[in-house]
């Protein structure tokens, strides 16, 4: 058994909290791949409330604990519970499965692993970070192949859509704000992937296309949107060097026309 303890104390240089060994029969499930209940129904079978999982403030110090454990000790593992969640747990995406269903549409958790049987209307899709750039790209091209990142949105329903298009041979090409946070969103798009080439996820969004658009497109304030942030892909870096030396970030809704031209060259091809 792993001394989850040991390893956050020995990590984080703070003592593992006193109620933290209630929360090993939770770990050592989600190792071993377990189905759980809903996160809730989780604490509350610990002894716990409610909350205590899923809300700070409710115990900081073990939702801490909880937290570290589950983004570093078990960070490889998948979390297997029921979601009880609907806002915030779905995936929006466009002309990628073949349905019935009016486009775009809203996957949630529960649909996930019937419409991954579905047969696919195409081998390439374009991912879109921002809402209002996925919408009005559909409005313009509602035959094209989009899925919306939204932003922070990484669900469990988005992750999961993401790396079963890519086992069924989809490439997946990815578009988002020029700015620091928007390159680490894209940084860990790419860590998702199992097989896509970094030149495959950035074929439209490319260093040289980032160098012409900061040049025609940049605004320099606040300066932290291209503040020095940790990255892992070396195409991300060279992006995020590119901002830094010209001090400026480009938003996605700038690039609309570019993206028109570039994205209808990439499907084609």
């Amino acid at each position: 058994m792993i001394d989850y303890q040991a390893q956050y104390s020995q990590a984080t240089g703070r003592q593992a909290p006193a109620n933290a060994a209630l929360l090993t029969p939770l770990f050592e499930q989600i190792a071993s791949g377990q189905p759980l209940p809903p996160r809730s129904q989780q604490a509350v079978d610990l002894g716990l409330t409610a909350h205590a999982l899923s809300d700070s403030t409710v115990d900081p110090p073990l939702f801490a604990y909880y937290r570290w454990v589950l983004l570093h000790a078990l960070g490889s593992k998948a979390l297997n519970e029921v979601t009880a969640q609907l806002i915030g747990s779905t995936i929006t995406i466009a002309n990628i499965f073949q349905t019935d269903l009016p486009q775009p549409i809203t996957i949630n958790p529960w649909q996930i692993n019937a419409m991954l049987q579905a047969p696919l209307l195409t081998q390439r899709a374009v991912v879109i970070e921002n809402n209002g750039t996925f919408i009005l790209l559909h409005e313009l091209h509602p035959d094209w192949p989009l899925i919306l990142q939204a932003g922070n949105g990484f669900t469990s329903a988005y992750v999961a859509i993401i790396q079963q298009l890519e086992a069924r041979g989809v490439a997946l090409t990815y578009l988002g704000d020029l700015d620091s946070r928007g390159l680490q969103m894209a940084d860990h798009f790419l860590g998702l992937l199992q097989h896509t080439s970094a030149a495959v996820v950035t074929a439209i969004q490319t260093p040289d296309n980032v160098r012409d658009w900061v040049v025609l497109y940049k605004q320099s304030t606040p300066a932290s949107r291209f503040r020095a942030v940790k990255l892992t892909a070396s195409v991300y870096q060279a992006e995020l060097q590119t901002l830094r030396v010209n001090a400026g970030f480009v938003e996605q809704e700038q690039l609309l026309g570019e993206y028109e031209v570039l994205i209808d060259q990439w499907l084609i091809q």
